[in-house]
């Protein structure tokens, strides 16, 4: 089963938007939903301090700020 991690901190309304989009997503398609906070993670909060939301899927970056749907279903709809 494939892994779908969104990088996120607190209070940040496209991060919820993103686990809102991904959790609608996953209603359809099957995969594990995990979400990093990077404010727990200093090289995290360095890499992403601007960029979240950022979503991987199986470790590879799919997508940041906003879920490209497309993107993130193509890439867990392919085979590894």
């Amino acid at each position: 089963m494939s892994v779908v991690t969104v990088y996120t901190a607190p209070g940040c309304h496209l991060c919820a938007d993103a686990l809102a989009a991904l959790g609608e997503l996953r209603e359809e398609l099957r995969f594990e939903l995990e979400e990093v906070d990077i404010t727990g993670d200093e090289q995290l909060h360095r890499t992403h301090f601007e960029r979240i939301p950022v979503v991987l899927v199986d470790g590879e970056e799919v997508c940041e700020y906003v879920v490209a749907e497309a993107a993130v279903r193509e890439r867990l709809e392919s085979p590894p």
